[in-house]
């Protein structure tokens, strides 16, 4: 079995010691937290502020609702692809935390610890959509006005940007305490 052992080898390099590990979880966390839903952050903060000035018509709120027609139907899933795809990661996360957190592999740990956030976001931001969708639908068919569409979308979206503010800093500390544990108990990688 020499192919097997190349593989283990290979997922238990030293992850939790190299800066480029704790770059990348930064900059993803950095690049998440730009835009909810693919809608930039500031087109969200520009459409808050012309609806507390009292402008529901305002030029901004009208870019938001734009922003969102463009963007929302890349994040609703049918029942089957929804499926497939939990299916499918559950089973690759599972298996990667068994390898990270059941053998000890540092790799695999590093890996569990940077994606399954990233999967729990994926799942809030289809959740998100998914409440968005009915919302904008109203808007454009007329049943509501658009100020209200407007406001009711961009306090949800600010919602969850909090939401996920507040999961990149959990994340980023547990990653770092796990990290910095797995280094005093293993001072050589070994």
């Amino acid at each position: 079995m020499p192919e097997f052992d190349g593989w283990i080898r290979l997922l238990d390099s030293r992850s939790f010691g190299t800066i480029w590990f704790w770059l990348a979880l930064l900059g993803m966390w950095s690049a998440t937290g730009r835009n909810v839903l693919g809608v930039p952050s500031e087109v969200l903060q520009q459409a808050r502020r012309a609806q507390s000035a009292g402008e529901p018509e305002h030029p901004a709120v009208i870019t938001l609702l734009d922003w969102l027609s463009l963007t929302l139907p890349r994040w609703l899933l049918g029942a089957q692809e929804g499926t497939f795809f939990l299916a499918v990661t559950s089973f690759l996360m599972t298996s990667i935390a068994i390898l990270g957190f059941g053998y000890g592999l540092e790799l695999a740990q590093a890996l569990t610890l940077l994606l399954l956030p990233f999967l729990i976001l994926f799942w809030l931001r289809v959740r998100l959509a998914r409440s968005l969708a009915p919302l904008l639908e109203s808007g454009q068919s007329g049943d509501r006005p658009l100020s209200g569409v407007a406001a009711d979308a961009a306090q949800r979206m600010t919602r969850h940007r909090r939401l996920v503010s507040m999961m990149s800093v959990l994340s980023v500390a547990l990653t770092a305490a796990w990290g910095t544990l797995w280094a005093l108990t293993h001072p050589n990688g070994l």
